[in-house]
C-alpha cells in the first residue's frame, strides 16, 4: 500500500477537508452506481437476458440489429458501472492515519 505524506501549517483542517471531499465523491459514485444498475436492470428485463449473456453474444455479433442504439447504451452502461465500481473501491481503500 502506498503512503502519501502532506506537510502543511494546518494539518487537521486539511485532513478534515480531504476526508469530506473523499466522502462526498464516494456518495456521488454510489448514487451513480445505483442509477447505472437500475438502467442495466431495465435492459435485462426488456431483453430477458443478463448483461453477461448480452455482452458475450454482442461480442460474437449474434444480434442482427448490431447498430441498435439501445444495445450501444447497454454496453456503455455496463462499462460505466465497472468504472464507477473501480473508482469507488479505490476511494474505500483510503485510510487516514494520524
Amino acid at each position: 500500500m502506498a503512503e502519501l505524506r502532506i506537510i502543511c501549517k494546518h494539518p487537521d483542517s486539511l485532513k478534515r477537508f480531504i476526508e469530506e471531499e473523499v466522502g462526498e465523491r464516494l456518495r456521488s459514485l454510489e448514487a451513480g452506481i445505483r442509477r447505472t444498475e437500475e438502467r442495466i436492470q431495465e435492459f435485462e428485463a426488456k431483453y430477458q437476458m443478463s448483461t453477461e449473456e448480452f455482452l458475450r453474444r454482442f461480442e460474437k455479433d449474434e444480434f442482427q440489429h448490431r447498430l441498435d442504439m439501445e444495445f450501444d447504451e447497454w454496453v456503455g452502461e455496463s462499462r460505466m458501472l465497472k468504472g464507477l465500481q473501480k473508482e469507488a473501491g479505490n476511494l474505500r481503500g483510503i485510510e487516514f492515519v494520524n
